[in-house]
């Protein structure tokens, strides 16, 4: 099977006092001394806005319009537990307008369309919530 690349993140990070995430494109350009809890801040928001355009083609698969104002907010928790460090998550999705129902069938579709889900099924603890 061959794939086809779509996009390729590429970032340089370094620490100390001048740290920082620059990508190669430019639109990340941030300061950070710590490298946490940078991480987990911007895992987080990479994994919401992807999980939002999941919901967002879920919605176009079924013929739903959705309304403005589609959020997800996204907590990511570093963990440490007998020596050893994981993640978990919780992800909190508003969908206004929409039947919550139908709302919910978009969240569980949109774990499966979107990579960061997939990447983390089975590996990261999350609960998604809808508000």
């Amino acid at each position: 099977m061959t794939h086809k690349v779509l996009f390729t993140g590429k970032t340089h990070n370094t620490n100390g006092r001048d740290g920082g995430a620059r990508s190669s494109d430019g639109h990340l350009d941030i300061k950070m001394k710590q490298p946490h809890p940078a991480a987990e801040n911007l895992f987080g928001a990479a994994w919401s806005a992807c999980y939002m355009g999941a919901i967002e083609y879920a919605a176009s698969l079924k013929h739903i319009k959705l309304p403005a104002g589609v959020a997800v907010d996204a907590e990511i928790d570093l963990n440490l537990e007998e020596g050893s460090y994981f993640l978990s998550a919780r992800l909190n999705v508003s969908v206004p307008g929409i039947d919550p129902a139908v709302a919910t069938e978009l969240l569980d579709d949109a774990h499966n369309i979107c990579p960061y889900s997939k990447a983390t099924h089975g590996n990261v603890d999350v609960v998604t919530t809808l508000i």
